[in-house]
């Protein structure tokens, strides 16, 4: 692994994606922020905490205590933006551009650590809706503090995963520089490494002794669809196609070009990605499926029930794309 010498800080950190990304370029990530306590138990089975412990909610944290570094990142979730005038201010002891209109969403904690340590560079990823929220006013308020307030020039490109990963997942990836420093998406390689095939559990025996795999070397029966379970999904993509929409569910095997997006919801029926099992119902991706769907390697420990493994990898970034958009904007900001 190169070294770039770049410091990075982790916010909204999830299970570790983004530092998977920055890391696999040579950056150091001094500093960690996740709330959510099932995923701060993945991301401290994965990553060392020696160097700074791993903080809990970044509105929390003053911006002092936040350490230099040359890009912030962070998935952060898109809550509703106010538009309305607040007249509160917060513990920088003076009015921002951005404070009215972000004051209670956590893209504020961006923006202020932003604006108190104004590193050369940021990344930030969320969902493609993020564009047309609320009539495109909640992005146009972000772009306008980023650029406008904040001083940085920003790029904006929607990004599919299926580009590096077997998985149609898009989102809206923000990068933006302090310096003006000069961008070219073109200059972001896309190079699909993995294949479904490469996904899915080797039901050759191959795998025995590993979780999610039975004595017989087949995925445990338990991610398999019941039978009352895969009637209603069946009865209600029928009724969905009726009415002449696209809801249901989204089978693949390992001929599959690839599947439709793993979301947080997983958990709930899988319907969204079910594997073909030939004269059985339908099975659930595992967790180190999904994990692998994502691009994180199977040395990724997985310490949590199904249930919760499913919300962090359904939430997390798709690690190799992050990578080349990683690999890019260090190359920037050393050149």
């Amino acid at each position: 692994m190169a070294t770039s010498g770049a410091k990075f800080v982790d916010l909204f950190a999830g299970i570790g994606g983004f530092r998977s990304a920055f890391e696999s370029v040579g950056a150091e990530c001094v500093f960690t922020s996740e709330w959510d306590r099932f995923a701060a138990t993945t991301y401290r089975a994965n990553f060392s905490t020696e160097n700074h412990p791993l903080v809990g909610d970044i509105r929390l944290v003053d911006s002092a205590d936040v350490p230099d570094h040359d890009v912030l990142v962070g998935g952060f979730p898109c809550q509703p933006f106010s538009l309305a005038g607040v007249s509160k201010k917060n513990s920088l002891g003076r009015a921002h551009g951005f404070l009215d209109p972000t004051q209670g969403t956590l893209f504020f904690d961006i923006a202020r650590i932003l604006d108190a340590k104004r590193p050369k560079s940021f990344l930030l990823e969320n969902v493609r809706n993020l564009l047309s929220h609320d009539g495109k006013r909640t992005f146009n308020v972000i772009k306008k503090v980023l650029e406008e307030d904040l001083g940085y020039r920003v790029h904006v490109k929607v990004m599919d995963a299926r580009a590096y990963l077997p998985q149609h997942r898009e989102r809206v990836v923000i990068v933006g520089f302090r310096d003006g420093l000069d961008w070219d998406w073109e200059e972001v390689p896309s190079l699909r490494s993995t294949s479904l095939a490469d996904v899915l559990h080797r039901e050759d025996g191959s795998e025995v002794g590993q979780p999610y795999i039975d004595a017989r070397g087949r995925v445990d029966e338990k991610y398999t669809l019941s039978d009352k379970l895969w009637g209603y999904l069946q009865g209600y993509a029928q009724k969905h196609r009726a009415l002449g929409n696209g809801f249901g569910f989204g089978l693949v095997d390992r001929t599959s070009e690839h599947t439709r997006t793993l979301s947080a919801r997983y958990h709930k029926d899988g319907s969204e990605i079910l594997v073909r099992q030939p004269g059985r119902n339908p099975r659930r991706l595992t967790p180190r499926e999904c994990a692998r769907l994502m691009g994180f390697p199977d040395s990724f420990v997985i310490p949590v029930s199904d249930t919760q493994a499913y919300r962090q990898f359904g939430n997390s970034v798709a690690v190799p794309m992050m990578a080349s958009v990683a690999h890019r904007v260090v190359s920037t900001i050393s050149n």
